[in-house]
């Protein structure tokens, strides 16, 4: 069984991992092949987290992760334009 801070650290480290791409992708013409890069590419760095944090799949910590994944991407989307205006 996996702790709760850790799950918790690693869901927001996933988070923080996707602000980027997500910031990226929110200048990007939707359905283009740099569109689906930036989604795609962080999933291999969210794995290696998991992996170094030495937590396996178990269904019951997925809806977590999808969760910190999408937010990370959402919140990133949310800064473009703030950030764009200075």
């Amino acid at each position: 069984m996996t702790s709760a801070p850790t799950l918790a650290l690693v869901a927001f480290a996933i988070c923080v991992i996707n602000l980027p791409f997500g910031w990226w992708r929110a200048g990007l013409r939707r359905l283009s092949p740099a569109w689906f890069v930036a989604i795609h590419a962080p999933v291999p760095l969210v794995l290696a987290l998991r992996w170094i944090a030495e937590l396996p799949f178990q269904w019951s910590t997925l809806p977590i992760f999808l969760a910190a994944y999408f937010m990370g991407q959402y919140l990133g989307a949310r800064l473009r334009p703030r950030l764009a205006r200075g």
